[in-house]
């Protein structure tokens, strides 16, 4: 390649993406000489007149704490179906050449996209067209599967751990039952480790189908032994096992991305159904996205960044940083989004939760 490359980050924001932007500025600029371009709101950046920025060593300096990202996102803007009216009607098309040619007006001769399953899978589509790409993973649900761990994914169990523990003590003086609904659209994930973390009494994901009447049965059996209060954790893609997602808009109604959400309060009418309790439902929601990323996070998302430049210079495309064991190293992103990272319903992990008292949902 030449001497200038871009960066964007789409999907969900997520604590630790300006760490991996800085990572890569100051590895490009410092050991390289090369140009960053910065490409705002994700995919959206590149549709239309593309919206760019110039990213320098002064740039990225002191974002290293900060959450969220300075380049902006957008969990729309997928290039390969784009709504777009036509005659009054809204139809969604392929727009991908389109893209390409506004990317290469830009100077850029390399893309490196910072995101989940969806933003990934639009890089190696533009990556098959010829564009030579880089991903890096960000996601809080920890739901891909080619790398050990995503940066983002501690600071989320970090927030809603804490939050648990605010809850238990106003979950006991008021005897209620506290039922905390937290992100997880398939993968369980936030709610499993969290809720063994902040000693929930059940905890549901969507890899375990639950019963309600189990769920009323292990509330009842902590009242008998004079507990009046419970900590149920659920994630938003949790299911009854007679049941489906509880949906807040489909794909069709909101542009090709299905948004989940209600399932706290679902489960809340359901187990109010049964017992005589107060119950309480608290929605965590964009809280778990917020906020300065742990430790962790900060060195994780570092590392990739410093990776992704690593590949460029080796001219390594097609590739996502990954890490395994205690080693950052580069997969294929087409093998990286084959397949999610999901909670194993008969892994180590359920089971611990199992050996702790906590009810799983089954």
């Amino acid at each position: 390649m030449g001497n200038t490359l871009a960066i964007l980050t789409g999907g969900g924001d997520c604590p630790g993406l300006n760490a991996v932007i800085r990572g890569v500025v100051r590895s490009a600029v410092g050991l390289h000489n090369w140009r960053v371009l910065g490409i705002e709101d994700g995919f959206e950046g590149l549709i239309g007149k593309i919206r760019r920025r110039d990213l320098t060593l002064d740039s990225v300096s002191g974002i290293l704490p900060r959450g969220g990202t300075i380049l902006g996102t957008s969990n729309r803007g997928n290039p390969f179906s784009y709504p777009v009216t036509v005659n009054g009607k809204v139809e969604l098309q392929d727009i991908s050449d389109r893209v390409l040619q506004e990317f290469h007006k830009s100077g850029a001769e390399v893309l490196i996209a910072v995101g989940g399953d969806g933003t990934l899978k639009i890089a190696q589509g533009l990556y098959e067209k010829g564009l030579p790409v880089i991903g890096v993973p960000k996601t809080i649900d920890n739901d891909l599967r080619a790398t050990d761990v995503t940066f983002g994914y501690r600071t989320a169990v970090a927030i809603v751990t804490e939050a648990l523990d605010r809850l238990h003590s106003t979950a006991e003086s008021h005897h209620r039952v506290m039922v905390v609904e937290v992100m997880g659209r398939d993968a369980g994930w936030i709610a499993l480790e969290s809720g063994i973390a902040g000693s929930a009494d059940v905890i549901l994901i969507p890899e375990i189908p639950y019963s309600v009447d189990r769920i009323c049965a292990a509330i009842e059996q902590r009242r008998g032994r004079g507990l009046r209060f419970s900590i149920v954790v659920v994630a938003e893609g949790a299911v009854a096992a007679e049941g489906n997602k509880v949906v807040l808009q489909t794909a069709a109604e909101n542009f090709g991305v299905e948004r989940l959400g209600g399932v706290g309060h679902a489960v809340a009418q359901q187990i109010t159904a049964q017992l005589d309790m107060e119950i309480r439902v608290v929605i965590l929601g964009h809280l778990q996205r917020g906020g300065s990323p742990t430790p962790y996070d900060r060195i994780l998302a570092s590392r990739f960044g410093v990776k992704a430049v690593e590949l460029i210079a080796q001219k390594k495309f097609g590739r996502m940083v990954a890490l395994r064991g205690r080693k950052v190293v580069d997969v294929e992103i087409a093998s990286a989004i084959s397949q999610l990272n999901l909670v194993d319903p008969a892994g180590e992990l359920v089971a611990t939760a199992e050996s702790l008292g906590i009810m799983v949902g089954r």
